[in-house]
Formats: C-alpha cells, structure tokens, sequence
C-alpha cells in the first residue's frame, strides 16, 4: 500500500531547525549529549534538526534553557507557532495578540477566543474539504493558544456579541456543549470580558450584515477584520471603520445587556 506524503515542514520550522543545529555545534554538544540536558533522546533532537518531526512547544523551551540561547530560539519559536494559523488569519493574530481591546460578533459559531478544545476540535473535524488528523491537532492548538490574550498584561478589553442561533447550533454534542456553556459563563465573569447575545426574537438590527471583529491596536487605531469563506478583509481607511464601529456599537445596544446575556447562556445550558 502506499503510504501518504508526509508533508514538509514550514519555512521556520525550517529555519528553527538550523538555529538548534548551529547553536548545539557552537557548544561543542552532540545530538545525544543536548538531549540529555534536555530530558530528551538524541533521537528526538536529530528528528528536529533533520526537520523529520516539528518541534514542539515543551521542545523548544527547553532547548532555549540548555543551550542558553539568549532569546534565539524563543524568538523564532514566536514564528513557528504564527505559521500554525491559516494564511489568510496570521496578520489578524498577530494584531489581536498586542490589541488593547478586541469587540467581535459572531453569526454562525462561538467567538474562537471564547471556544473550548473540544468545541474547536469539533469544528475542524467537520472542516470540508477534510483535514487530516494532524493538520485538526495543530489547529485545535493554534485556537487555544490565542486564549493567552485573556490573562495578558497590559489587560486586553475583550467584548463578544454572538447571535441566539450560533449559541444553540449543537457542535460537538451534549458533552462538549455543556462544557462549552460553562465556559462562557467563566469567561463573563472576568473583568476584561462583556458577553452579550442578539436574541433571536430581536428581527430587524444592525448586525444583520454579517460578522466583524473590531479591534483597537496597541498604537491607539481602529481596526475592523470580517472574514468569509476564508477569505479575510482588514479595512484601516477611518471612513470605513467609522461607519463599522458605530455599526458594532448599535449592534451592542440592540442586544441584550450583559446580565440577561448570562442568563439566556445558563437557559441554554440547562436545557440540554
């Protein structure tokens, strides 16, 4: 039988390869000599640095740490782990991770900062065309990391505005919706974090549109990100971010105010 293609590894997982290698070399370490400082086999570092396997995260901490890499490493890991996104995705992340608040609304599925594993694994699972085991893995991975941005210093507002219908669509099963209810309602206890629901009963609002995530940079501009069918749209020109913003800040007053918000998630919850 053939077997499949194994597919190759990133340009930085590429280049993070050649780092590790250089680095160890500079030290006078062989592959099994690093790998013991590392609590790993010389087998698992020759499998990086051959780019036969992707480094992991636990990996490549503890490399920067018995190599005394300086940053290097963790420097270049920063990359690896930005390539785990879709293309179309990177520059949103890379924004969203230094944003000084983040306001989403959400159509048709739970905000992905507000996703559980389970809930996220779930939903690439059902990603058409397939993807393959690894490929949901690493980003079901890549999704979870971006919850970083919850506990992040200095704090993130973050605010999500979801649709009746896309807090009822069954993803996952009972199980993971449970679980992912009970989320939600931690998350709304945060400080840094606002939930509101857009009720089903609630006919004509400004939402109708469609999806959008307005975020405010770390240099003080507004950005407006929507994204369909995989294909993403950051508009910067400040005519249309007003119209978008005072857009999302009618849809927030169309919705239910917080409170009740929670209270509709936990009648959701109880009812499964």
């Amino acid at each position: 039988m053939t077997q499949p293609k194994k597919k190759a590894l990133s340009p930085a997982q590429q280049y993070l390869a050649e780092v590790l290698r250089l680095l160890r070399t500079a030290r006078g370490l062989s592959q099994t000599e690093l790998g013991s400082l590392m609590n790993y086999t010389g087998a698992a570092v020759s499998a990086v640095e051959t780019c036969a396997k992707p480094a992991t995260d636990e990996f490549l901490e503890s490399a920067e740490g018995a190599l005394e890499a300086g940053g290097v490493i963790a420097a270049a890991a920063k990359y690896v782990r930005l390539e785990r996104y879709p293309e179309h995705f990177r520059g949103f992340v890379q924004l969203e991770q230094t944003a000084l608040s983040v306001s989403t609304y959400c159509t048709q599925l739970i905000d992905g900062l507000l996703q559980t594993e389970g809930y996220a694994r779930a939903l690439f699972g059902c990603t058409f065309p397939p993807l393959d085991r690894e490929e949901i893995e690493e980003l079901t991975a890549a999704r979870m990391e971006r919850k970083a941005l919850f506990d992040r210093k200095p704090v993130c507002c973050i605010t999500s505005i979801h649709e009746e219908g896309a807090l009822r669509r069954q993803i996952g099963g009972r199980e993971v919706m449970l679980h992912q209810y009970e989320h939600l309602l931690e998350c709304a206890e945060r400080p840094n974090v606002v939930l509101q629901v857009m009720p089903m009963d609630r006919g004509e609002h400004a939402g109708l549109p469609g999806p959008m995530t307005v975020i405010e940079t770390a240099e003080l501009t507004t950005l407006v990100y929507t994204e369909v069918e995989g294909q993403s749209t950051l508009v910067s020109r400040p005519e249309e971010v007003g119209v978008l913003a005072r857009r999302y800040a009618m849809i927030g007053r169309q919705a239910l105010r917080p409170e009740d918000s929670v209270k509709l998630i936990e009648q959701l919850r109880d009812e499964l």
